[in-house]
Order: C-alpha cells, then sequence, then structure tokens
C-alpha cells in the first residue's frame, strides 16, 4: 500500500493541464494503486494525479461506498439545477468554502484495460467527479469562487501555517503572490 503526499496549493503542477494516457502498462497500474490508496483515508472523496505531483489524466474516487477510478475522463453531462455545498481540497488543507456545482453529473473515460467506464453521481459524487476533473484540467475549486469569496481564499491560504515552509519565519510585511495564484506580482 502506497499512500502518496498530496502537492499543495502553490505547486505548478496544480494549475497544469494533464495530459492523456496513452500507455496502458505497469506505471499506468501503479499509478491507478497509489491513486486508490491515497484517497482510502477517512474524510478523503478524490484525489487527482496532479495533486500526487503526476501530470496524468487519472483520478480516483471512494464517496458513499463506492471506490474506483478514471482515466481519461472527460464530463459528458451536468445538470441544469445546481447545489450550493461546501468544498475543500486536500491541496488547500483545512479551508472550505460554498461553491456551486451541477447537482449531476457524468463522467465517461477509460479502466486500465483501455475499456469504457461512466460514472455517475448526484450530491456529493457530482461535486467529486467535477472537482477531480477540474484539477486534471489544471483548475482547483478556488477558481470557480466569486471574485469576492475568492480574494478572501487567497488571503486565508497566505495566512495559513501550511502554505509557507515551516522552517521559514513568516514575513512581517504582507505576501504578494504572483499573477498566477491571484496575487498582483
Amino acid at each position: 500500500m502506497t499512500m502518496r503526499p498530496i502537492v499543495r496549493f502553490g505547486d505548478p503542477v496544480l494549475v497544469t493541464k494533464t495530459a492523456p494516457v496513452t500507455t496502458f502498462d505497469q506505471r499506468a497500474e501503479k499509478l491507478v494503486r497509489d491513486l486508490l490508496d491515497t484517497v482510502d483515508a477517512p474524510g478523503r472523496a478524490g484525489v487527482a494525479a496532479t495533486q500526487i505531483g503526476v501530470g496524468s489524466r487519472v483520478f480516483s474516487y471512494a464517496v458513499e461506498g463506492r471506490i474506483g477510478y478514471v482515466i481519461n475522463p472527460e464530463i459528458v453531462e451536468l445538470s441544469e439545477e445546481l447545489q450550493d455545498c461546501d468544498e475543500g481540497c486536500l491541496s488547500i488543507p483545512r479551508l472550505w468554502y460554498r461553491t456551486k456545482r451541477a447537482e449531476r453529473a457524468v463522467v465517461k473515460g477509460v479502466d486500465l484495460r483501455n475499456e469504457p467506464v461512466t460514472v455517475e453521481g448526484t450530491g456529493l459524487m457530482a461535486q467529486c467527479l467535477q472537482h477531480e476533473t477540474d484539477h486534471l484540467d489544471g483548475m482547483l475549486y478556488i477558481d470557480r469562487l466569486d471574485s469576492e469569496t475568492r480574494k478572501r481564499a487567497l488571503r486565508d491560504i497566505r495566512r495559513s501555517d501550511w502554505f509557507l515552509p515551516s522552517e521559514q519565519p513568516a514575513p512581517t510585511t504582507s505576501v504578494r503572490l504572483p499573477s498566477a495564484f491571484g496575487g498582483n506580482g
């Protein structure tokens, strides 16, 4: 069992679009196994490959007793009905914000045999499918927040004890984020 460490906000892999998996070999099997092991912890609903530092288009999920993975997922259907849900992210620890998501989502992709798979769900499963697919497109859930809430989220991130390496003292002046992370440079 290999539970991989989670990459945190600020790492460029989180804002980089992933590459599709084209070779279904032992390397792909190991990635899927690592994703399944990593999502198998209390409080986790999904883990995208980018969250363990891998730029491949794969995610795992563990929602309401359903555990699995999707390779090369694409959202093929979203309901017009929305849910306004609390959303968090393992890559942005301990910070939760109200996020609008489709109430129902359908994702199509393939498995390790390159056979078609479809995963669909409502509520938390729909939220997970959208959240993890966003990760693979280089998007974080805070990018979906309204502008005022996003500003607050970025401020909260800058103030978080996990944002700066613990061996460096926090600056006494405000931290300026590069524009890629919502700052002015």
